[in-house]
């Protein structure tokens, strides 16, 4: 079983940053895929970021791969996202989930653990 928790969060000017922390709590041995997610209001939920456990592998959603960078401390268990020049439209609640196996999934079904999600909100 893995648990999820996000912190970091919190309102921002446009232009301004963030970092988002997802400390997560597994299995030892256990290999894992952590993605970031989020969902604006009235938007469906729409794929961030995604790491390996070995943290050489990453993937991007184009509308954020110059602006955020992911990343994980596997002593900590803990994965972030460096989120840079932030825009009013970055607003959502972000999410933390975890996937066994080594893909780089961008589907949020192909992800079965969920962190409770982190507001995030950019002002212009």
């Amino acid at each position: 079983q893995v648990q999820l928790v996000e912190s970091g969060g919190g309102l921002v000017q446009a232009g301004g940053s963030l970092r988002l922390s997802c400390a997560a709590s597994v299995r030892t041995g256990s290999i894992y895929v952590m993605g970031w997610f989020r969902q604006a209001p009235g938007k469906e939920r729409e794929f961030v970021a995604a790491i390996k456990w070995s943290g050489r592998s990453t993937r991007y959603a184009d509308s954020v791969a110059d602006r955020f960078t992911i990343s994980r401390d596997n002593a900590k268990n803990t994965v972030y996202l460096q989120m840079n020049s932030l825009k009013p439209e970055d607003t959502a609640v972000y999410y933390c989930a975890a996937r066994s196996g080594s893909s780089l999934q961008q589907q949020e079904y192909e992800y079965p653990y969920w962190g409770q999600g982190t507001q995030v909100t950019v002002s212009s």
